[in-house]
């Protein structure tokens, strides 16, 4: 850590103790080369349906979707925003649903909501280069404070990405190879068991056939990175939908909620989302 610091490592000294950003401290472990530290190992298992076959992510699977929202300095009673899941559209259901009533402080939302998946490979030679080129660019995936995502420039210039700095950024290439396209916000289920609050997004484009496709261009980096045979799940990312994603009504860069008090500070949104056996 001392060879780290003097290279530019940041940290804030607090009662003479050092204190670290936690997003640098997991990059520095996942990209450590060890193989030992605890973000090259969570990665590992929490990936490592990315080497099953993919037809266990193309069955429907219901989720207990449960979302919590926080206002800062609440300013008083008043109506809640809340980005619902938007899976009827790609085949799925949402059931016994509980909509945040206008109140102060919190609210919740909460829902039975069942994703499935179906194959539908990119059409277009034109998108499958442009997402080509974005896999060979060599950005490295990395863990980065949410506000900062949305600055895509900043994001790779640092040599990095992230799942919303890359679907961003391929949104508007896909516009502007003459296509429609928009960044779209979601959640990957089925992390930690639900305990783990990542945003994520993905590339909604509809292709040459007219049909929509889903490009989740951030889980097809992660896989490559497992020594298994992730190919049949990449290919699944580029294209298709599969089960283990919740998507919303939310835009790429767009919070997932918002309450209407006035208060000068984002609401704050906690989503538990766990598999329901049946």
């Amino acid at each position: 850590m001392d060879r780290l610091v003097g290279a530019g490592l940041p940290f804030e000294e607090r009662a003479g103790e050092r204190f670290f950003d936690a997003n640098d401290l997991y990059n520095l472990g996942m990209y450590s080369g060890r193989s030992t530290t605890q973000p090259e190992l969570a990665f590992r298992m929490l990936f490592r349906f990315a080497g099953r076959p993919v037809e266990d992510l193309l069955r429907p699977k219901t989720w207990d979707v449960r979302v919590r929202l926080e206002c800062v300095e609440c300013a008083g009673r008043a109506p809640w925003h809340f980005e619902e899941p938007d899976v009827v559209r790609f085949g799925g259901r949402v059931e016994d649903v509980t909509r945040p009533e206008p109140g102060e402080g919190s609210a919740r939302f909460a829902a039975l909501v069942t994703t499935t998946g179906v194959r539908t490979p990119i059409v277009s030679p034109v998108l499958r280069k442009l997402v080509r080129e974005y896999l060979e660019a060599g950005y490295r995936w990395q863990m980065i404070p949410v506000p900062m995502q949305s600055d895509v420039a900043l994001v790779h210039g640092l040599g990095a990405t992230s799942c919303i700095a890359a679907s961003l950024f391929l949104a508007e290439r896909f516009r502007e190879a003459g296509y429609r396209a928009q960044a779209k916000r979601g959640w990957f289920c089925g992390v930690l068991g639900g305990a783990l609050d990542l945003p994520h997004a993905c590339v909604e484009v509809e292709d040459d056939d007219g049909a929509l496709r889903t490009v989740d261009i951030a889980k097809a980096q992660l896989a490559a990175r497992l020594p298994d045979d992730t190919e049949a799940f990449r290919e699944l990312c580029l294209g298709s939908v599969y089960n283990k994603v919740i998507p919303s009504t939310a835009s790429g860069n767009a919070p997932f909620g918002r309450h209407e008090c006035g208060s000068p500070h984002p609401a704050q949104i906690h989503a538990d989302i766990r598999a329901v056996r049946r």
